[in-house]
């Protein structure tokens, strides 16, 4: 995810003494140092150093990304980066981040990793920037709004303690949508069963993005992408894949991803159905295979989100008892008109 994570105040336009910002340099050093910061600044959210180079493997050649790592004294203290992402693709479009560890905010040095991501991206003609954080964040809030980006998009996150969870009031919901001739799977039977399983799950995928709100325009992923990004994922729970399918067509999907840094914790990816196969409660049966999955793991949490309008999925989350925290803020700062 990208954010904005400092508490330095825009005013301050002088980094202190003994300030360095380099490039990024891919080595082991670099992408620990980098992933100690962000789970410094975000501990809710830890990262490992295997999850950062399986996404950076697979970037498609036409996005355009950067790091740097800010030195203070010899330590690492921060970080900024830009990137683009293929579902969301323009060439003029940028997603930037900066962070700063607590004990060394309020002294310029993240204006500084933005200033110096701002000069990088020139020559790229930029027509907007995007960032996000949390809306408890207060000060990544005030760093985004006096820098001028504006709001444009919400998105829920809530989470599910998993003892708190309780399966009898659902207790006969599966096999009514299996009479109804569905069938739910899990990706590790169909890895075994259908040996088209990949290009299915691809189109399926492109088909519910759909209808899943983004605060820019949506593009399409490569088939490759998609294959990369989900079977060669260090997070990647084949038991914990659920499918909807009704004959050999795949309906609908619920996904469960381990996190790698937080052994106690399950991350839901994309939940959706087809729009010819809803309003038949396969959504709320594929979540509660996932959460009975999570259960035999003996996981703690599971987290999930959703854009604040959502209200379909909103109301089958919060009737399994899943509850709100604080939102995700998409920001956005357009510096050009589009041709």
């Amino acid at each position: 995810m990208t954010s904005v994570a400092t508490a330095q105040e825009y005013q301050q336009l002088h980094p202190p003494a003994g300030l360095v910002i380099r490039k990024f340099d891919y080595s082991d050093t670099d992408y620990a140092n980098f992933v100690a910061v962000g789970n410094r600044i975000y501990p809710e959210y830890p990262d490992t150093v295997a999850e950062y180079r399986h996404f950076d493997q697979a970037l498609p050649a036409h996005l355009k990304r950067c790091r740097w790592l800010a030195e203070h004294n010899g330590q690492v203290v921060g970080y900024a980066s830009y990137g683009q992402f293929e579902d969301m693709y323009h060439p003029q479009l940028f997603h930037i981040s900066v962070a700063v560890l607590p004990e060394a905010q309020s002294q310029g040095i993240g204006t500084a990793l933005y200033q110096t991501v701002c000069t990088t991206l020139k020559p790229f003609d930029p027509l907007r920037l995007r960032a996000r954080t949390r809306a408890d964040y207060a000060t990544g809030l005030r760093f985004v709004q006096r820098l001028g980006y504006r709001e444009d998009m919400r998105e829920w996150e809530s989470r599910l303690e998993i003892a708190q969870f309780d399966p009898i009031p659902y207790a006969g919901h599966e096999e009514r949508v299996v009479a109804s001739g569905i069938r739910i799977a899990t990706l590790a039977e169909l890895i075994q069963e259908d040996p088209n399983h990949r290009r299915k799950l691809y189109e399926l995928d492109l088909e519910l993005a759909l209808d899943v709100p983004h605060p820019e325009p949506q593009t399409t992923f490569s088939y490759e992408t998609f294959v990369h990004n989900v079977f060669a994922a260090p997070n990647l729970i084949p038991e914990g894949y659920f499918v909807a399918l009704d004959g050999e067509t795949y309906a609908g999907i619920s996904a469960l991803w381990r996190s790698q840094a937080e052994t106690d914790c399950f991350y839901t990816g994309l939940t959706g159905v087809r729009r010819a196969y809803r309003r038949r409660g396969i959504a709320l049966a594929l979540k509660l295979r996932a959460l009975a999955y999570a259960q035999r793991q003996g996981v703690r949490i599971v987290k999930t989100w959703n854009e604040s309008n959502n209200r379909p999925m909103l109301s089958i989350n919060e009737q399994l008892g899943f509850v709100k925290q604080p939102a995700w803020i998409s920001f956005v700062k357009t510096l050009a008109e589009e041709a």
